[in-house]
C-alpha cells in the first residue's frame, strides 16, 4: 500500500512539477509579449517634418471686383506710356535754335529723356535731360552745327522709373530736322 501510495505522491510531485513548468513558460512567453507590444511601441521612431507651413485663413476677405479691376487699371496705367513729338522741327543755320516740340504727357507716370540722332551716322544731336509727367520742350539748340538741309532723324525716349531712377526702357520715333537757309 505504502509503495502505492508513494506512486501517488510521486505522480502528484511530477503534476506540480509540470504545472510549475508549464506556468514558467507561460510567463516567460507573456513578458515577452508584453514587452513586445508596450515597449516596441514606445520606442517606435518619430517622424518630424521640418518647415513652415501656410497658417489657415484668419482676417483675409475676398477683393471686390471692383477693387480687382481698380488695381488692374491702376497696373496698366503704371506700364502704358505715351509719346509726343512733332515729326519735323526747323532750325536756324546760324543759331542751331528752332521749334522742337517733345511732350511727356501727364497721363504718364514715368520721367523721360529724350535723344535725338541722325539716322546717317547716329550722331547725337540733341538731348533734352529728364522731362516729367506733363512737361514739354517747345524749342532747342542743336549741340552740333548742321548744314542748311534735311535730315532724318529719331528720338529715342528713354523711360526711368520715378521711384529708382533707374532706366525701364525705350521707345522710338521718326522724324525730320530742317535746317533752314
Amino acid at each position: 500500500m505504502q509503495t502505492e501510495q508513494n506512486q501517488e505522491e510521486e505522480k502528484q510531485k511530477k503534476k506540480r512539477l509540470l504545472l510549475l513548468l508549464l506556468l514558467l513558460l507561460l510567463l516567460i512567453v507573456g513578458g515577452f509579449f508584453v514587452y513586445k507590444v508596450y515597449f516596441d511601441k514606445q520606442q517606435e521612431v518619430a517622424t518630424i517634418v521640418a518647415g513652415d507651413f501656410l497658417p489657415d485663413g484668419k482676417d483675409a476677405s475676398k477683393m471686390t471686383d471692383d477693387e480687382i479691376k481698380k488695381y488692374a487699371q491702376d497696373a496698366v496705367d503704371k506700364s502704358s506710356f505715351n509719346m509726343r513729338i512733332v515729326s519735323e522741327a526747323h532750325f536756324d543755320k546760324e543759331t542751331m535754335k528752332g521749334s522742337l516740340a517733345i511732350q511727356n504727357p501727364p497721363q504718364n507716370s514715368q520721367p523721360v529723356n529724350v535723344v535725338v540722332t541722325l539716322d546717317n551716322d547716329k550722331s547725337k544731336v540733341y538731348e533734352t535731360g529728364a522731362i516729367q509727367p506733363g512737361e514739354e520742350i517747345k524749342s532747342a539748340t542743336l549741340i552740333q552745327k548742321l548744314n542748311p538741309g534735311s535730315y532724318p532723324a529719331t528720338a529715342t525716349f528713354n523711360i526711368y522709373d520715378p521711384d529708382t531712377k533707374k532706366k525701364q526702357g525705350e521707345v522710338q520715333a521718326l522724324l525730320t530736322l530742317i535746317v533752314d537757309k
